[in-house]
């Protein structure tokens, strides 16, 4: 007697076919190293914006203990561990973890964009004699002979060569004055300014 799953007759069944309406093994490792890297972004943060991060305790603590490993395998490990506690999360706390990011990375740009504004307008002051009449104009607190004592130090710090104490020391001034056009919003180190004026 013949085999009826042989030949033309083939076996059929719909049995199976639910099984591929969930995802392939490789779209599954896909968000596995989605992730993963998302753990490890998060790990090259700052201890303080992490703890900032909307996420379950345990989440928050592998990942701030996977901060503190220098080890190399231990830490590897650690980020597995992370990479693992990560899938734990469902996509809207994955999303929420994602727009914080997005958002860092974004001030992140305005910082720069503003930290490289400060550094032109130094260096106009340098070259540029009616640039300090400029920030004077628009700064009239500030101290014009001290700022000009600056200015003569550090071009003259750059034609020998020398370190440039007071070519950082204009940045810091210029830190302070976009902190307080800014409403306080930058971390201007006002000490280590104060530090050097006193020297």
């Amino acid at each position: 007697m013949p085999n009826p799953n042989r030949g033309a007759c083939g076996f059929q069944s719909s049995e199976f076919e639910q099984e591929y309406e969930r995802p392939s093994k490789s779209e599954l490792k896909r968000q596995m190293t989605v992730l993963q890297k998302l753990g490890e972004e998060l790990v090259n943060e700052a201890r303080d914006r992490v703890k900032r991060v909307p996420m379950p305790e345990d989440v928050r603590d592998a990942i701030l203990e996977c901060q503190l490993i220098k080890d190399h395998e231990g830490r590897r490990r650690q980020l597995q561990y992370v990479g693992k506690k990560m899938r734990t999360l469902d996509d809207d706390e994955v999303a929420a973890i994602q727009r914080t990011i997005d958002s860092w990375k974004g001030l992140s740009k305005a910082d720069t964009a503003a930290m490289h504004a400060m550094e032109r307008r130094r260096d106009k002051l340098l070259t540029d004699d009616k640039a300090l009449t400029v920030l004077l104009s628009e700064n009239p607190e500030l101290d014009v002979q001290h700022l000009r004592t600056l200015i003569r130090n550090a071009r003259k710090e750059q034609a020998e060569n020398k370190p440039p104490k007071a070519y950082r020391e204009i940045f810091q001034i210029l830190k302070q004055i976009a902190k307080k056009n800014n409403g306080g919003k930058d971390d201007a180190d006002e000490d280590g300014v104060d530090a050097e004026e006193d020297e």
